[in-house]
């Protein structure tokens, strides 16, 4: 008996055999790639800009969100409330970091200090995009971000081109020390300095403060009376600038260039407060910086610098269909 109920068993064993190499065949095959698991989970990209409180980090949020429902990812928004703030960001990075979030997009408040927490961030695994404003390392996979040299040179020629190519102008970048401040005022007394007419004064800057664009304006203004023109690195400036050349009753007199495109930017663009904008195109950073992290995440091939471009805008050229697009990233405002 125990013999035949061996035999029973070989048989339906290999009975079970045959039926299973019958079926369907669900192994993978040893060339495909494993398949990711399928938790359901979005991935986590942490989006850190230099400061929250100015449109233009406004527009990169949305350009970060978009991004995020584009590629199914959740985009964790934290920054400093200043752009001075260092410390503050390399703590929102280092507690991303803590969080194991799947990438970091950054926007540097200082090229110099913040290779720490880039580098910590690498080290734990998580690839990081710069925006806007890079570090002085290798470990960022990509800057994505205007060529700022090139967009200062071209307010310079505008200046130049406003002033008669001669007299007396101030710069007012932002801090010291951040890369995008130090390019922008590189490239705008680089180039201003080819003319031969065009007295370049030493930079007063702004730390991004409204107020203090606007002392840095008055300081000028009163100790410089035959100031031909200012150009203003970024949006606080621009606005402080603006006001205290319309206060001292000089707008129009006193020529006016300015990065960035907020809506006080705009207006004083209309009433011939500023004469020209250098408008870049910060939707587009937060939206390609969260693209790029996602394919670093998947192990795709990152470029390393990307080109958001600028535009020069005019009161002239600033209702063009070209131009409002570029005024008005998320849509114009009625009324």
């Amino acid at each position: 008996m125990r013999r035949i109920a061996c035999a029973v068993a070989i048989v339906a064993f290999a009975f079970a055999a045959v039926l299973v190499g019958c079926g369907p065949k669900t192994e993978t095959p040893a060339s495909a790639p494993a398949a990711a698991p399928k938790t359901g989970a979005k991935l986590k990209i942490a989006v850190v800009p230099k400061g929250t409180a100015h449109n233009f980090w406004q527009t990169v949020q949305a350009g970060a969100q978009k991004g995020g429902e584009q590629f199914n990812a959740e985009i964790l928004w934290k920054g400093p409330a200043e752009e001075t703030d260092v410390a503050g960001q390399t703590a929102i990075i280092e507690d991303f970091i803590n969080q194991k979030v799947d990438a970091i997009v950054m926007a540097a408040c200082d090229s110099k200090s913040l290779i720490g927490p880039v580098q910590a961030a690498v080290k734990a695994g998580i690839p990081v995009i710069t925006i806007d404003s890079g570090v002085d390392s290798d470990n960022a996979l990509s800057f994505v971000a205007t060529d700022n040299i090139k967009g200062a040179a071209e307010a310079a020629t505008k200046l130049a081109e406003l002033i008669g190519d001669a007299g007396e102008v101030g710069v007012i970048p932002f801090i010291k020390g951040a890369a995008t401040s130090d390019m922008r005022e590189k490239g705008f007394v680089d180039e201003a300095r080819k003319h031969s007419k065009i007295t370049v004064l030493p930079p007063l800057y702004s730390s991004s403060d409204t107020a203090k664009g606007m002392s840095a304006t008055e300081n000028m203004l009163t100790g410089h009376p035959n100031l031909k023109g200012i150009f203003a690195a970024n949006e606080p400036g621009a606005v402080g600038a603006a006001q205290a050349i319309k206060q001292r009753g000089v707008a129009g007199k006193v020529k006016l260039v300015a990065f960035d495109a907020a809506d006080a930017e705009i207006q004083a663009l209309k009433d011939g407060t500023i004469q020209a904008l250098i408008v870049q195109n910060p939707f587009k950073m937060g939206y390609e910086g969260v693209k790029a992290a996602i394919s670093a995440i998947k192990k795709e091939p990152v470029e390393k610098r990307i080109d958001t471009g600028v535009a020069v805008v005019t009161k002239d050229n600033m209702n063009t269909p070209e131009m409002e697009k570029i005024l008005y990233p998320l849509g114009k405002k009625q009324g």
